[in-house]
This record gives structure tokens, sequence and C-alpha cells, in this order.
């Protein structure tokens, strides 16, 4: 198995477990990240809740989440957990986030390439949303439809 694919299932195993414990405690599991930066492991945790995240939030759910995955000690790896905010760029993970959206200009980064010309980051504004896809309208494109499947990362791109 290759490094990836271990981050992968960690990610995977780490949202199994933890998305029921946030839903109890209130708050909504928005995106899990697992990697490696610096050549430290980190588990990373972006919540919600209805009226926004704030520092208390995260110390609290740091002291639920810490001891409950030393119980289930799936991670073999010394790791830094780390519980924050969605912020101003949140990511969209699921199909509501999407709808939340609807309008605004996102960032994605496909699974392969989209389009004319074949691109795999697409910038463009979110004009519809489904139960399996999405569609852009992106700038001297057109718009163009992108399953969720397809998708590998999005994220709202912030207008100043």
């Amino acid at each position: 198995m290759s490094t990836d694919e271990k981050l992968e299932t960690t990610r995977d195993k780490a949202k199994v477990l933890l998305e029921p414990l946030l839903e109890a405690e209130g708050y909504e599991l928005v995106d899990i990240e697992y990697q490696t930066e610096f050549g430290r492991h980190i588990l990373r945790l972006f919540i919600d809740k209805p009226g926004g995240v704030n520092l208390e939030d995260c110390v609290h759910l740091s002291g639920v989440i810490g001891p409950f995955l030393d119980v289930e000690d799936f991670i073999p790896q010394e790791y830094n957990l780390e519980v924050s905010s969605p912020g101003l760029n949140r990511p969209l993970t699921k199909p509501q986030h999407f709808a939340q959206v609807l309008g605004q200009k996102i960032r994605l980064k496909a699974k392969k390439p989209l389009g004319q010309p074949p691109r795999r980051v697409c910038r463009g504004r979110l004009v519809d949303v489904s139960e399996t896809a999405i569609e852009l309208d992106i700038e001297a494109v057109g718009r163009i439809g992108i399953a969720f499947s397809e998708i590998a990362k999005a994220n709202v791109e912030y207008e100043f």
C-alpha cells in the first residue's frame, strides 16, 4: 500500500468514527485531512455549526476527540490533532455545501481533466446543483457539468 493510500485509508476511518461523535455534540464535520507536513502527521478536522464556530468550540472538541481517538488507536504513527473552522474559503464536500453557495465563485480540482481545453483545476460561478452533479460557468469556456464523483476537492473562492 502506498503512502497516499495509507493516508486516505486513515482519513476515511477517522471520518466514519468522528462524524457521529461530532453530530452528537451538535457540530457538522465539513472536511477532514490526514497528511504529512514537514515530517509530522496531522489529522485536521474542519467543523461547523449553526451560527459559526469559535475558538472555544475548537478547544472543546479537541478535548472530546483526542481521548476518543486514543481509545480507538487506529493511527499507528504519532500525529497532531487540529480542529478548525472551515474559514472563508470553506471546503465543499457534500451536495448541501454546494447548494448553500449557489451563485458564488468556486475553485474545483477534478480527479481527471475536464472540458476543452482539458484541465483539472477550474474556477467559475456555480450555476446549478443536483443530487449527482454541479454546473459551473467558467469564463472563456462556458458552462460545464461535473459529477460529484469526479470532484477531488472544491472550495469557495472568496471575492474581495
